[in-house]
């Protein structure tokens, strides 16, 4: 027999390869049968379930508008013989059947404007502690505790301000703040009043106990929700826990933030019983001091509003509603605003 070549031919192609004997096949794989798409529902559920969310925006924006309506309505006697001079008088005489706001207006500003200063770098230091420097251990306790806060009724609040803090204020701040500006222009006048510890700056203290949770409990949220590839990038570059918070941060999480600092201004700017207790719900504007007695529009509305008598002083307090749903209007307005502008000089810095 001749010597040659054996060769064996394929009818496999070329570039394929070949099938492998070896390869071993589940019993599972050979039974499982091959997944069945999902059933989808009908047109019509789909139509009813977009009605039903659009009918659930329009009822919202038919109460307000109904909210709207209804005070117009019901502070019109007030309206057509005042007009917009009611914000500006200081008369409140329900003997006389005259009436102003601004008393009520300042009181309610003055004191949701204190709260935000106390309670915002408060918050924000709680925030970033739970966030950045608390260690695992704590985080969780102390978060609940904070969170805890929120819970405690505003009438708890008030009487522990009325019982508790106040009488601490007027013998550990306000006594020696008189005293050390006294005969000083502007100042004294700022911290002068009767040393009972009720008044504008208790009452602001008080608000920003209670709304230090709300702020605080989003804000740490908000940071959370930062990518942890930006910040140990800036880490990486020898960034400071500052500057981290700072440069990175707060501009990726600005739209929260100031969601949760307008949650703590209307719970502030809507706060009823616990500033009754401690603001001294006085209807006159005798100093701008910072410990006299005064009144907050909220304060007015659960004082009188079930004593007044149908008519022109009824309407004044409904007019006072009005007021404050537009004084939210407002902050709500400037609040998007500032956060649109904010948004549009993003990259503009250097």
């Amino acid at each position: 027999m001749a010597q040659g070549v054996f060769h064996v031919s394929s009818t496999l192609p070329v570039n394929e390869a070949p099938f492998d004997l070896a390869a071993k096949v589940t019993p599972r794989a050979m039974i499982r049968p091959p997944p069945h798409p999902l059933a989808r529902s009908g047109p019509l559920l789909d139509r009813l379930f977009g009605w039903t969310a659009a009918g659930a925006a329009w009822l919202t924006l038919s109460l307000l508008l109904g909210i709207l309506v209804s005070l117009v309505i019901g502070a019109w006697p007030a309206i057509e013989k005042y007009g917009l001079g009611f914000l500006t008088s200081t008369v409140w005489d329900p003997v006389k059947n005259e009436y102003g706001g601004l008393v009520m207006i300042y009181g309610t500003l003055a004191t949701s404007l204190i709260a935000l200063v106390i309670a915002v770098p408060v918050s924000f230091g709680i925030a970033l502690f739970l966030t950045e420097l608390s260690p695992a251990w704590l985080k969780r306790p102390l978060g609940t505790a904070i969170e805890l806060l929120a819970a405690v009724p505003s009438i708890v609040y008030g009487m522990w301000g009325l019982l508790v803090f106040s009488p601490i204020l007027a013998t550990y701040v306000q006594q020696p703040l008189q005293t050390l500006f006294a005969g000083v222009p502007y100042l004294g006048a700022l911290f002068s009043g009767p040393p009972v510890g009720i008044g504008i700056l208790s009452a602001g203290i008080i608000l920003a106990i209670m709304i230090i949770p709300f702020i605080a409990a989003v804000m740490r949220d908000v940071f959370e929700v930062t990518p942890v590839l930006l910040k140990e990038s800036a880490y990486g570059l020898g960034a400071t826990t500052w500057e981290v918070v700072f440069k990175v941060v707060l501009p990726y999480t600005k739209a929260g933030v100031m969601g949760g600092i307008m949650l703590g201004l209307g719970r502030a700017l809507g706060e009823t019983m616990a500033v009754t207790f401690v603001i001294g719900n006085f209807n006159q504007l005798d100093s701008l001091s910072l410990f006299q007695a005064a009144n907050s529009i909220t304060s007015a509305l659960a004082n009188e509003f079930a004593e007044a008598t149908p008519g022109l002083h009824q309407a004044a307090l409904i007019y006072l509603g009005l007021v404050l749903f537009f004084i939210t209007f407002v902050v709500l307005a400037l609040s998007k605003v500032l956060l649109a502008r904010l948004r549009k000089n993003e990259g503009t810095r250097a």
